[in-house]
């Protein structure tokens, strides 16, 4: 490196101004400046001088030789000049060339990539041909599936469903795969609506098998949507059986609800237990991971249940004469089915026929008594000849022990009508006549022979003024038949009724049984204001209490009407018939008003 700037600076030194950089790389220029260095004083001295000779003589040599060859010199530039051209030329067409390739280049591309589609489309060509019948049975997949479907071949519907589930799987990429797996689809739905419509029509226990197969195989619901599916299906079956049934006559109408309900819905019940038979929490119980759906099935008997009541208690309210105890019969008989199956209801019965039968009774005892007060608006006391009466007593032969009503109610076409549709009352009820409605019943005669007095004393009031003797004395007389004659019959009526017997068997109390009679005494104290003086001291003299030995004989000789506490457990035990014959017929009793 050292010598290197040594050169340099001497370089510098012998040429300030003159040294040109190239000469440092020019072996001749190093050769020179070898020699010179390696001259002599003198030599140096002269070397300008040669340098000078020299210089002349190559211009004398220069000359010389471009006058001797100045044609080869023009002809060199000619060619120059023409190779200059050449070049230009050659240059516009590489930059033409440069131009033009890279629209070559994507031209040959494209046409690679055609040749290569062609060739690809030739091969997918001759392979669908290979391959034409397989093709046709995969593109006929969807018009063979609605067929199918809509000819009812399920089980080859499924086969093929199952199939299009397998080739979408591996071949979704394919538009034609997914479009035949679209219609497919399309077809399963209509599957399941005809599956569905199946169960809502009346359908067999192997055909719901059959279905509730198919639906399994569809795999669209889990098993407790399949369980809600079933129950809702059968549920719009039934309740479209249910609204077909008349409804202008209650009677009808709750008969046919009740059969119909009975033997639908064990059906049902029979089907879904027979279907879903890991339903039994007894077999659940062996498989822990197994799930119970026994609530669902639970909560659906319990809602069937509630509204077969709404519509029975509906139906009751409406009115069904004195046909009850057949209601009751039939209702319980469709309880006992149903304990078959875990859903006795009959605990659910009493209540509504206790409203039923004492709303019907109240009702004729209010139309009793709706009777009598317009009767007697306008009844006029009139005698009726003795004559009379007694050729009716002479006519009629009783037993101690039948209930006939008094035959001097004859004489007073009000209080005769009046009892008549007392017992029409008594008979309608007589049929159901349950034991907790002693009260009640009670209670409503009770009321009726008090309205009734209190008519007869609005009576008087108003024709006390216009009477002479004779229609006092048959006032008198009406006065005297209603608290003696009529209201201990009623007492005796309903005691036939509610044997106190039965009662003090019940309540185990007789001062509580003695609450539920009618109180005759109070009863007869409301007339006194009205009856003559003369006809209240002979009553006064007489004992005013009943005579016990003979309401007792009365009470064994009178069988028990159906009670609360003899409803039978079993409902083929006894019959409604085989009941009524131990009721005393008790609908000859009404007077003959003709």
């Amino acid at each position: 490196m050292d010598s290197t700037e040594h050169d340099d600076t001497l370089f510098k030194t012998l040429f300030k101004e003159s040294f040109q950089e190239t000469w440092k790389d020019s072996p001749d220029f190093a050769l020179y400046l070898t020699e010179l260095s390696a001259s002599s004083v003198e030599k140096l001295s002269r070397e300008p001088e040669r340098l000078a000779e020299e210089k002349a003589q190559i211009l004398e040599q220069t000359e010389h030789l471009a006058f001797h060859n100045y044609k080869t010199f023009i002809k060199t530039a000619e060619c120059s000049k023409e190779i200059f051209h050449d070049f230009v030329s050659v240059e516009k067409h590489v930059e033409s060339v440069l131009d033009k390739l890279p629209t070559f280049s994507e031209t040959c591309s494209n046409f690679m990539k055609a040749a290569q589609e062609i060739n690809t489309s030739r091969h997918l060509n001759s392979l669908t041909l290979a391959r034409h019948t397989q093709l046709l049975e995969i593109l006929e997949i969807s018009q063979l599936m609605d067929s199918c479907v809509r000819n009812g071949y399920y089980e080859e519907a499924l086969e093929l469903s199952s199939y299009v589930h397998r080739l979408e799987k591996k071949l979704s990429n394919i538009p034609i795969i997914q479009n035949i797996v679209d219609v497919v689809q399309s077809s399963n739905k209509l599957m399941l609506s005809q599956l569905l419509q199946q169960l809502r029509s009346a359908i067999q226990l192997p055909a719901c098998l059959r279905v509730i197969g198919y639906l399994r195989r569809l795999d669209l619901f889990s098993e407790s949507e399949l369980r809600i599916k079933f129950l809702q299906a059968r549920d719009a079956w039934l309740q479209s059986v249910l609204a077909s049934i008349p409804s202008e006559d209650p009677y009808y109408h709750i008969t046919k609800t009740i059969e119909t309900s009975r033997v639908h819905l064990f059906d049902i019940v029979t089907q879904y237990r027979a279907i879903f038979s890991d339903d039994d929490p007894i077999l659940s119980m062996e498989n822990e991971d197994s799930p119970i759906y026994s609530n669902l099935f639970h909560c659906w008997i319990v809602q069937k249940v509630q509204q077969f009541l709404k519509t029975l208690e509906n139906g009751l309210e409406r009115g069904v004469g004195n046909r009850l105890d057949s209601l009751l019969g039939q209702c319980m008989y469709f309880g006992l089915s149903f304990s078959r199956v875990g859903a006795d209801f009959r605990g659910l019965l009493p209540p509504l026929f206790h409203t039923a039968a004492l709303q019907s009774f109240s009702t004729a005892v209010h139309n009793a008594t709706s009777r009598f007060n317009e009767a007697m608006k306008s009844y006029s006391l009139q005698s009726v000849p003795s004559t009379v009466t007694s050729t009716i007593l002479s006519t009629m032969t009783t037993k101690p022990e039948e209930l006939y009503p008094p035959v001097e109610l004859l004489q007073y076409p009000p209080l005769a009508t009046f009892t008549n549709s007392i017992l029409s009352a008594f008979n309608g009820l007589r049929h159901c006549a349950p034991l907790a409605l002693v009260s009640a019943v009670t209670e409503s005669v009770q009321s009726a022979l008090k309205a009734i007095i209190q008519t007869t004393c609005t009576f008087h009031r108003a024709e006390a003024a216009a009477l002479n003797e004779t229609e006092r004395a048959t006032f008198a007389q009406f006065c005297q038949v209603l608290g003696r004659q009529l209201i201990p019959y009623m007492k005796r009526c309903l005691e036939a009724m509610f044997p106190s017997s039965v009662l003090s068997d019940m309540y185990g109390s007789s001062s509580v049984v003695a609450d539920t009679t009618l109180d005759v005494n109070s009863l007869q104290l409301l007339l006194e204001p009205v009856m003559p003086q003369e006809t209240v001291q002979e009553s006064e003299q007489k004992p005013h209490h009943d005579d016990e030995a003979e309401t007792k004989q009365k009470n064994e000789q009178t069988n028990v009407v159906l009670s609360d506490k003899s409803l039978p457990k079993d409902v083929k035990d006894e019959s409604q018939e085989e009941i009524n014959e131990k009721i005393p017929d008790t609908e000859q009793q009404n007077l003959d008003l003709t």
